[in-house]
């Protein structure tokens, strides 16, 4: 007999996913339900599951799976999500909230209006800028280095929010034909776990015109990582200040990198788009 898990569907600034709370509806097979239900036209249609879960060392924990199955170690907008599910569903009362991440405990501070919660700033953690594990340059690390994929140069730079980055810098960023070179970048030999891809346009105001092919996900609306990753890059290379807003396919998310604690914060919002109930995959 089927299972029916009940289940709500979330956005932050577009970066949709599936959310379902695990101790009232458990999922022995979260990567075939996230590759089943994220099928758009054919089931619910997202970038990815989010299980929500306890957790011993923090208020909450979560599980990201991309829609290729695939468990991711952090997705930012999916981590405002949660604050937000949490929140509104009465499971706390908490404005203040930890969550167990495969990334570490991240602290989500909550937007409230009319006993909702609208959106959120997270503390991101610290940037990491060499890991050998994740990049295949001798000290594991890259600013405005180059890369080369087929007949193409690109200079980019390596930021890790506990999910790889490689953020290139171009003067038009609608004009990347990213279907194209997003999976090519992505499966790079450069990036032996792969690696998320991000197109940045610094516009004359300061702020930043960006696009994204996540890893596991494809193409998506937007990317909370990718945003840090975004404004550390733009920041290592002098292209702006510490404070900075990145714009987009689903909407704008402000990022600061803080030079007392060295931690980013990540600020933007939540929003439920519906909920439904949906049988467990065979």
């Amino acid at each position: 007999m089927a299972k029916n898990i009940h289940f709500t569907k979330m956005h932050g600034a577009g970066n949709d996913y599936i959310y379902v709370y695990t101790p009232d509806y458990p999922i022995e097979n979260p990567e075939a339900a996230s590759v089943a239900w994220s099928r758009f036209h054919f089931s619910v249609g997202s970038d990815g599951l989010i299980l929500i879960g306890k957790s011993d060392i923090a208020d909450f924990s979560m599980r990201i799976f991309n829609n290729d199955g695939s468990e991711a170690m952090m997705c930012g907008n999916g981590v405002r999500c949660v604050g937000k599910f949490v929140y509104d569903h009465k499971l706390t009362d908490k404005e203040e909230i930890t969550l167990e991440t495969l990334s570490g405990i991240k602290v989500i501070r909550l937007v409230v209006k009319d006993g909702k919660a609208t959106g959120a700033t997270v503390d991101m953690g610290e940037p990491i800028l060499k890991n050998t594990q994740q990049l295949a340059t001798p000290d594991g690390g890259m600013i405005a280095g180059q890369i080369t994929n087929g007949n193409d140069t690109f200079t980019g730079t390596y930021v890790c929010m506990g999910n790889p980055h490689f953020v290139i810098f171009v003067d038009d960023v609608m004009s990347i034909p990213l279907t194209q070179i997003g999976p090519q970048l992505e499966f790079n030999p450069i990036f032996p776990e792969r690696c998320n891809i991000e197109f940045a346009q610094l516009r004359p105001d300061g702020s930043i015109r960006m696009r994204v092919w996540e890893r596991g996900s494809g193409i998506t609306m937007a990317c909370g990582t990718g945003a840090c990753a975004t404004a550390v890059a733009a920041i290592l290379n002098q292209k702006t200040g510490r404070n900075v807003s990145i714009e987009m396919d689903g909407g704008t998310l402000q990022i600061e990198w803080r030079e007392a604690d060295n931690r980013i914060y990540m600020t933007g919002p939540a929003a439920t788009a519906f909920e439904g109930v949906i049988e467990l995959p065979e």
